[in-house]
């Protein structure tokens, strides 16, 4: 019976024990548990963290990538320097353009809403003219594109008009090239803002096609590309937003119908390309409708057709844009009432009639209403002017016009628009222009005074040295610059500026010419001869 109490006293000792020793393994296991994961969060925050890496996805490139890529090394960057003037110096500014509807009663847009490109140059000042002699040179920046591969370009007029050093960039010159390459003006045409410049080249220059704008449509994507805001290369997307927009109001704006585009266009995108999803130009950027100077979403491009048919002009033998006329006014928006009243539905209302011009010769009065030209109906003033514009002059055509109420036929012969306007202006002809301006100024393009003594002892010779050279003109292609001095002209020597315009004076288109010509500032090379025919 001891025996069995032993036993069963042991058992009991020993179930305690290993009771006692399964508490004590769990709460030191726990133990260990607990130290570790704390062990552990304090070696985490220890460790460096493992390196991000850049997932490689392969993107196929969309049609605004690959038209960038395309056209971008055409497209240059464009840095005019006006130098300050010793007679007066030119102020600089933006010329505002009238809203589209005048008449419209939308408040809080004026004319200064519509503003140029260049109403900034790079957040500077312009000197004013009570500056005076201490006013530094003006700087601006544009845009435009190659056309040809000996290095025609087309920009906007706005962009190198009074400059007197241009300057060109292309995409792959050298970063540290500061100024660019120096280009020299083919022509220009201000009633469409537009201008031809050319760069010397050793190769052939990357170009771009023109497209067909009139088959743009409205909603279509485009892409721009220029220099806003001296950012080179600057890529923006949108749509055309409307076409044939006049934002100038009567003789400014006739030959001036944009496409408008919601791509962003900023100051210094003037004179870019605005491309079509095929990567060809149907528009150069030429203005902006902003009321803060910067991009609000309508900007407006001179449509490439118009761009095409200037530019072939320009690089004609004349260098420059001839356009037809018949020498009539008219006034556009007349109200319904007029039309009931003179007895037609469409057509052009003849308000005035210049006294020997070529609809006068042709019959035409004042009153007459011209409703188709050979054959085709004439709508309103804007295609009457393009299609009279469009024809050269001596051609003839056929118009068809209403007068009281009757049917009526007239051939007339069109006529050169500048010599036409200017007369029904009442402007005066080339006579009395260069005895006004100079013979120098008004067929050469250039001022001249006689060559003052210090300079005369420099160069060593008599004759007339060169305060100014307008910009497109024969002197300006020829590549004369202020501060030459001229000592003979065909030969002729010309020491005062009343001999020089006697000399010039004489000259007529077809004549050649050529200057002989000394640099003061390297007399030592001797006479240079500059030469060209007169156009």
């Amino acid at each position: 019976m001891k025996a069995l109490l032993d036993t069963l006293r042991c058992r009991r000792l020993t179930s305690a024990f290993i009771l006692l020793t399964t508490l004590s393994v769990t709460l030191v296991a726990a133990s260990f548990a607990a130290h570790g994961v704390r062990g552990q969060e304090k070696g985490s925050n220890s460790e460096q963290p493992a390196p991000l890496k850049v997932v490689d996805t392969k993107i196929a490139p969309n049609a605004f990538v690959k038209i960038a890529q395309q056209v971008g090394p055409a497209v240059v960057n464009i840095r005019t320097l006006t130098l300050p003037k010793k007679s007066s110096i030119m102020r600089r500014e933006a010329v505002p353009l009238a809203p589209q509807n005048p008449g419209s009663n939308q408040q809080g847009q004026g004319p200064g809403d519509l503003q140029d490109f260049f109403n900034r140059f790079f957040g500077g000042q312009i000197p004013s003219p009570d500056q005076g002699s201490g006013a530094e040179v003006q700087e601006s920046l544009g845009s435009g594109f190659i056309v040809d591969p000996n290095g025609y370009i087309i920009t906007n007029y706005h962009v190198i008009e009074n400059a007197d050093r241009i300057y060109v960039k292309l995409s792959t010159d050298p970063k540290t090239q500061d100024r660019g390459r120096p280009a020299r003006v083919i022509g220009v045409d201000k009633a469409t803002d537009l201008a031809v410049i050319k760069i010397e080249t050793s190769r052939p220059l990357p170009t771009v096609k023109l497209g067909n704008s009139d088959t743009a449509q409205v909603g279509d994507w485009v892409e721009a590309i220029g220099s806003p805001f001296a950012l080179s290369q600057t890529v923006t997307v949108g749509i055309i937003s409307a076409k044939n927009r006049t934002i100038s109001q009567g003789v400014p704006g006739q030959f001036q119908h944009f496409i408008q585009t919601d791509a962003a266009i900023n100051p210094g995108n003037s004179g870019g390309p605005l491309l079509d999803m095929n990567g060809n130009v149907i528009g150069v950027n030429t203005a902006i409708y902003t009321q803060s100077a910067g991009y609000e979403g309508i900007g407006f491009a001179m449509p490439s057709n118009t761009v095409v048919a200037v530019y072939n002009d320009l690089i004609g033998p004349t260098h420059k844009v001839t356009r037809g006329s018949i020498g009539i006014s008219f006034r556009e928006g007349l109200s319904d009432a007029v039309n009931r009243v003179y007895g037609f539905k469409y057509g052009v209302l003849v308000q005035e009639v210049q006294p020997g011009g070529p609809a006068a010769e042709a019959g035409i009065k004042a009153g007459d209403v011209i409703q188709s030209i050979d054959g085709r109906t004439v709508k309103n003033g804007d295609e009457l002017v393009n299609e009279i514009a469009s024809r050269r002059p001596g051609s003839t055509a056929l118009l068809g016009y209403l007068r009281n109420g009757k049917e009526n036929q007239a051939r007339v012969t069109i006529g050169d628009r500048d010599k036409v306007f200017a007369s029904l202006l009442g402007e005066q002809g080339a006579p009395d222009a260069q005895s006004q301006l100079g013979a120098g100024e008004a067929k050469l393009g250039i001022t001249v005074r006689a060559v003052p003594p210090a300079i005369a002892a420099k160069v060593h010779s008599q004759g007339v040295i060169i305060d100014s050279v307008r910009t497109g003109s024969f002197a300006d292609l020829q590549g004369l610059e202020p501060g030459l001095v001229i000592t003979k002209v065909n030969r002729q020597p010309v020491t005062t500026r009343e001999q020089f315009d006697a000399v010039v004076g004489k000259l007529k288109t077809g004549d050649d010419v050529v200057f002989e010509v000394l640099d003061p500032n390297h007399p030592d090379l001797g006479i240079n001869y500059i030469g060209g025919t007169l156009q």
